[in-house]
This record gives C-alpha cells, structure tokens and sequence, in this order.
C-alpha cells in the first residue's frame, strides 16, 4: 500500500509539473554536455556532420528553439547549439552578461570542441553576443545570419531604444524581480503575445516549457542582466567601429515583416562591409515559431552558399 500510495503521489507531481510541455526535441544522435569555460558552465547540443554552424538563442527562450532548423542542417553542417550565460540549462554566474564577455563563452566552447571555423546563425540577444564572437574573431567566423534584433551601439541605436515596445531594455533590479517572481509566464505571454504577429503561432506548450526554465532559481536574475549590459555593450562596439573595424564575412540580416523587416539589413550596414537582408512575410519577432519553414528555407540556402 506504501508502494502504491507513494507511486500516486509521484504520478500527480510528475503529471502537475509544467517541465512536461514539449517543445519538439533535438533528433536523437544529438548529445547534450556541460562545458565550463570563462567562469561559466555551458549547456551545448551538438550534432550532425560537416562544417561547423553555431546556433545562438535570445531572451524568453533558450537553444530549444532551434531543434527544427538543426533537424534541417544536420546531415550537411555539424551543428552546435549553446544555451547563453545565465540562460536554459547553463549555470547562473553573478556576472558577465556583457555581451563580449559571453562571446568568450562561446569561443570556449568551440575551442574545447576543437572547432576552428564555423558560421553564426542568431536572433535577438543572440544577434549581440554573436556580433562580439564575430567582431573578437573575424578569422573564424564563415558566414553570419542575424534575425530580428538590433545591436547596441550600431545604426540608429539611441532612436529604437525610445520606442516604448522596449521599455524591457530598461526593466531590471530587485524591485523587479520581486513583482515577476511566481509570475514568470505573465511576464513572458507579454513579449511571445506583443511581439508576434499572431500570438497563436507561439504555441501554449513552448510557452509553458520556457516559462518553466525561466521560472528556475536565477534565472530571470540573470535575464534581467543581459539588459543591464546594454550600455556597456554599446559603449564595446561603438569603440570597436569608432577603430575603422567592419565585420568582412558575408552576412544575412533577416527582419520578420511585422518586426523589423528591412531595418534588420539596414542596421547591419552600419557595420558589416557584406550585407544580404530578406524579410519573413507574416511574421513578428518570433520567426522560427511563427514561419519556421521559410526561416528555415533562408537560412539554409545562405548557409548552403558558403560550402
């Protein structure tokens, strides 16, 4: 009876815990390791064969977002896939979330791959680390896709911060904190519902697994860090530029067409001597949720031209 009693009472908790929203997973043969690198420890899915093409996530998600494309790239491209500092599964550093402090990260990693080359595919927060790895290490970075989101300090940085849709770039301490905490999904159902363009597409059981990962111990501290960086990110590139540097690769800036659209690709001619842009019809921020196969068909052709 013991035995029995105790069995339901897992069951409940097992079948009450949001954990079990699915998003759709990474195929089998990918392996998930911790790799600890710069002070932080990094979660990382890693398969697939061929060159090497680093995926980086944003805010309000975490790598899981990337399983369809990796699904698409695997059988051409070995495909790595990180959750960022503080973010998804990797460990929750008191700081560091500056965005060339977590691009160190990210060639750490690649380093205890031993992976030299490889191109970059990134949306949102991930367009900004990406942007530091591929300013920091020019020799090593292909080609570069970047998805809806600006890069502090480049173009017409200071005019997108007084739109009042991102007050979030200036949301944070521990006031903050305290009012999300136990309501992290609300918080969240704000950005996946204002910045899509049909907040259906972003489905309730991805909402329910990243509010679930966003919900663990530090975590929305350390998502509230990676706004706080901003000045300081701004202030790292604007010198970077302000040194005559460029960033040579070749390079696609895709913008959804209710988001960004066509400013992605003109932000990133402020910095990029090589730039391609494109614009996802139908689609908000959230283009690998709200038009997978056409983002995907956009990366994979840009990625496939580089071989």
């Amino acid at each position: 009876m013991r035995k029995a009693a105790a069995a339901l009472i897992g069951l409940a908790l097992f079948l009450a815990s949001p954990a079990i929203a699915q998003v759709q997973p990474f195929p089998r043969n990918f392996k998930a390791e911790e790799i600890s690198t710069n002070g932080a420890v990094i979660h990382v899915r890693v398969g697939g064969h061929g060159p090497a093409v680093v995926l980086l996530h944003g805010f309000g998600e975490t790598g899981d977002m990337w399983a369809p494309l990796a699904q698409s790239l695997m059988d051409r491209f070995t495909v790595i896939v990180p959750d960022l500092r503080g973010m998804g599964l990797s460990n929750h550093p008191a700081g560091g979330y500056d965005k060339k402090t977590q691009a160190a990260d990210i060639a750490g990693v690649l380093d205890r791959l031993r992976v030299d080359k490889f191109a970059l595919v990134t949306h949102d927060i991930g367009n900004m680390v990406g942007f530091a790895l591929a300013a920091q290490r020019q020799d090593r970075v292909t080609r570069f896709v970047l998805m809806d989101a600006p890069i502090p300090g480049v173009g017409p940085w200071d005019e997108i911060l007084k739109n009042p849709l991102l007050w979030h770039f200036r949301f944070g301490g521990p006031d903050m904190e305290r009012l999300v905490a136990g309501r992290e999904r609300i918080y969240l159902d704000r950005f996946w519902n204002d910045f899509s363009a049909d907040p259906s597409r972003f489905d309730d059981a991805s909402r329910a697994h990243y509010a679930a990962l966003y919900a663990r111990p530090g975590a929305m501290h350390s998502g509230f860090a990676q706004f706080a960086a901003f000045d300081q990110d701004a202030a790292d590139n604007r010198s970077w530029l302000a040194a005559g540097n460029r960033l040579s690769m070749p390079l696609l800036a895709i913008g959804g067409e209710q988001s960004f659209g066509p400013q992605m690709a003109g932000v990133m001619k402020f910095a990029a001597s090589h730039v391609s842009g494109a614009v996802v019809p139908a689609s908000g921020h959230w283009l690998m949720e709200e038009q997978p196969e056409k983002t995907i068909s956009l990366i994979s052709a840009f990625l496939d031209e580089g071989k």
